[in-house]
């Protein structure tokens, strides 16, 4: 399924800035297009940026993808996970740098930093291996068009703190009506431009939709997969933090996740469990 933009959201996203993959992800990208990447030289890109090497090794030695002995240098992180799971994970945490600072976005990222870590798991609970690989750039990237929000339109801090604390399933009708245009599509267009696959692309533009989605055939089901991972995170961390899974989203989509992922109430609960006993610990 394709982004849809109407006439008046295009004039309005012509005055939006998206951020630019930064130097080093596009260092990286074309290593990592060779026929025989070079392990040392994306270590090396990758390490050449301060900002972007700290935050890896706090990723891979996260509760996410924690292993016997703990990670220490960005030669190292290639090597053990290799060039294919470390690719997502570099524009992941090279997401945060690229977007300008702001204080009231602090626990906004947090959030976004265990949704990741809860979509990872996930993904391995549910035997989703080939999937794995990009869920913790799907769980830092779900949401990312609301800090872009946050920098192209005087008064969305009020439209954050209203999602933070009552969630978004709600927020982007109210979007709309203001800004004629809603972080899910700010989010698809920055996933756009920092050339996530277009499942993830997908993901993200219908992050919210819960009315037939899961049976209508317009998504792939690879789309479908992510999105059920993704919605199992953001409930998982709602519980969390706020000791609530069932939000209005959830209660609309629960049922036909679970016929898609052909699992019944009793797993469902054994799956909440085991990540919840692991994002303790984050």
């Amino acid at each position: 399924m394709a982004i849809s933009i109407t006439a008046e959201e295009k004039q309005i996203l012509a005055g939006v800035i998206i951020p630019p993959r930064p130097q080093a992800l596009l260092d990286i990208a074309r290593e990592a297009k060779q026929e025989y990447p070079d392990v040392r030289k994306i270590a090396k890109a990758i390490s050449q940026d301060v900002g972007i090497s700290a935050a890896m090794l706090q990723v891979v030695n996260s509760v996410a993808f924690r292993r016997n002995s703990e990670i220490s240098s960005i030669h190292q992180a290639v090597m053990t996970l290799g060039i294919k799971k470390v690719f997502p994970l570099v524009k992941a945490v090279a997401l945060k740098g690229a977007l300008p600072e702001n204080p009231v976005l602090n626990k906004f990222w947090q959030s976004s930093a265990l949704v990741a870590s809860a979509c990872t798991l996930y993904a391995s609970l549910l035997d989703k291996p080939s999937l794995s690989d990009n869920a913790y750039m799907l769980g830092l990237f779900h949401n990312a068009g609301v800090p872009v929000m946050l920098q192209a339109f005087t008064g969305y801090q009020g439209v954050l703190a209203l999602g933070m604390n009552q969630g978004w399933e709600n927020i982007t009708a109210m979007e709309f009506h203001e800004y004629k245009t809603t972080h899910t599509t700010l989010g698809a267009l920055l996933a756009q431009q920092w050339e996530l696959p277009k499942p993830m692309v997908e993901v993200i533009y219908y992050l919210h939709d819960t009315d037939g989605i899961f049976t209508s055939g317009e998504l792939s089901d690879i789309s479908l997969y992510l999105l059920a991972i993704v919605k199992l995170a953001r409930s998982s961390v709602d519980g969390l933090l706020c000791g609530e899974y069932d939000s209005q989203e959830w209660l609309k989509v629960q049922d036909p996740l679970m016929s898609f992922l052909n699992i019944d109430e009793v797993q469902l609960d054994e799956l909440r469990l085991a990540v919840a006993e692991k994002l303790s610990e984050h």
